[in-house]
């Protein structure tokens, strides 16, 4: 099987710059949401449709981005 409607974006989540990549694979889309500074994947998500797949994949990283902790930079 190869990927099909593939996409790649980049936004701003939990003030946090993440890129957000979906594909089809098969008859499931697939979402994965990286951080964009180290490019650590951290949350992911499937979904019968492209909006399902992400909806999801979002509202976990949001979950998860609102549990780091920030630290001052000087």
């Amino acid at each position: 099987m190869k990927p099909e409607d593939h996409s790649r974006r980049q936004q701003e989540l939990a003030g946090w710059q993440v890129t957000i990549e979906t594909y089809k694979l098969g008859e499931v889309y697939h979402c994965t949401i990286a951080n964009v500074d180290p490019g650590a994947r951290f949350a992911r998500a499937d979904g019968a449709t492209k909006e399902e797949a992400e909806s999801r994949a979002i509202e976990k990283a949001t979950k998860y981005l609102a549990q780091t902790r920030r630290f001052p930079t000087v």
